[in-house]
């Protein structure tokens, strides 16, 4: 299935929850989730009934996998890679994901959103380490230096996108140097730190069937 090109509100309406997926929008008033939009479709308004544990667990899912806007695809891999891994394998999969460049670049100002910084890693704006990167899903090493290329456009894309962020700050195991559009993955995020608002076990009961 190919990647979704549809209005990107209607998949928080989806979930009944903001997944911060257009940035700086996301924080307006005009939020359909803020605004108490029902879900989409012809019955969104009146979608009362009690789900299934099945239902739980896909939503579960759906909502983090469209949190870091990744195909269905591609979540299975890392679900895969985090089970193989010691410890708890949701925490390792939430890991995983916050230390993909990608969602490095979001965090700390680069870019406004997890598609846009996507599309900024695509586009061979972002050197890790020196070394231009263009894999989002690249994972990102503890001690690693991300930077914004020393060119006009890409500097003036993150500036941009750093001032719409100003005063939320970065996590605390990132650091930024906002003058020099430079920033360090300093350690790999415990859970308590990591944002999303999702139940993780259910995530793992769904994929352990």
């Amino acid at each position: 299935m190919g990647r979704y090109t549809g209005p990107t509100c209607r998949m928080c309406r989806r979930e009944g929850m903001k997944l911060f997926l257009k940035g700086a929008r996301c924080y307006m008033a005009k939020c359909p989730i803020d605004t108490g939009r029902p879900a989409p479709g012809m019955h969104g308004a009146h979608r009362g009934r009690k789900l299934s544990d099945y239902g739980l667990q896909l939503r579960e899912k759906q909502r983090l996998r469209r949190q870091y806007g990744m195909q269905e695809g591609q979540f299975r891999i890392f679900f895969h890679r985090a089970l193989r891994k010691k410890g708890v394998t949701g925490e390792m999969l939430l890991q995983q994901l916050e230390s993909r460049l990608d969602t490095v670049v979001r965090r700390l100002g680069f870019a406004p959103s997890q598609r846009a910084a996507r599309q900024f890693v695509r586009h061979g704006h972002v050197l890790v380490n020196g070394v231009k990167a263009t894999i989002p899903s690249m994972l990102v090493k503890p001690g690693s230096v991300i930077k914004v290329k020393d060119s006009s456009r890409s500097r003036a894309r993150a500036a941009a996108s750093l001032e719409a962020a100003a005063g939320r700050g970065v996590p605390s195991w990132l650091s930024l140097d906002a003058k020099n559009f430079a920033g360090e993955f300093l350690r790999v995020p415990t859970r308590d730190e990591i944002a999303p608002a999702v139940n993780e076990r259910l995530v793992v009961e769904l994929y352990s069937k």
